[in-house]
């Protein structure tokens, strides 16, 4: 007895959440990037506990700049949000527009950034304190502008088309993919700005 053929030609070429294979993807890449974040932080943590003062020879960063980022940068997550819940609803319209909110939100934090890397009063190469902020804040840069990147070709991908259902799906992930750069800038801001004044 040969086994009846199950037809799945009716079924959607697309899925949200853990039903979709950029979920999954995405995921792995967070899982492995949060590794990472976690292996500078303790590198941080251990110059730290070696170093009679911290940072060793120079001032701790100026808050202003990497607050005001943290605050951009939280405030980010609504119209992501907004973003997500309208590509699961395969909303265009709304998709475009919280997109393109999601993407000034992005930029902005990108230039502020700049400032943030001038105030950090020291260099990569002054000594290790230097080079660990410098790699933490340049690792989640890294990350915040392929964000971006990402976002904008996206984005204009929904003005000009050709679309397709799948590009809901990139979209949604986008956003899960945005609140890790979140979520991962709080610990190190915490480790670049608030660590150095409590020592």
């Amino acid at each position: 007895m040969t086994p009846k053929a199950i037809d799945v030609s009716r079924l959607p070429a697309y899925a949200f959440g853990h039903r979709s294979i950029m979920w999954w993807g995405g995921a792995s890449l967070m899982l492995m990037e949060g590794a990472m974040f976690a292996m500078l932080i303790v590198s941080y943590i251990y110059l730290k506990g070696r170093s009679p003062e911290w940072p060793p020879g120079y001032f701790a960063p100026v808050l202003f700049w990497g607050t005001l980022n943290t605050v951009v940068l939280l405030a980010s997550a609504l119209p992501n949000h907004f973003a997500k819940a309208a590509a699961e609803r395969l909303d265009l319209r709304r998709l475009q527009l919280w997109m393109c909110v999601a993407l000034v939100f992005g930029v902005g934090f990108v230039v502020i950034r700049v400032f943030e890397f001038r105030s950090l009063n020291v260099w990569w190469d002054s000594n290790a304190y230097g080079s660990v902020v410098w790699t933490l804040l340049g690792f989640h840069t890294l990350h915040l502008v392929t964000d971006v990147l990402d976002s904008a070709v996206l984005t204009a991908l929904l003005f000009v088309g050709p679309l397709q259902e799948s590009h809901f799906t990139d979209a949604s992930e986008n956003a899960l993919y945005w609140y890790f750069v979140v979520i991962t800038w709080l610990p190190v801001y915490a480790f670049i700005y608030l660590a150095p004044r409590l020592a």
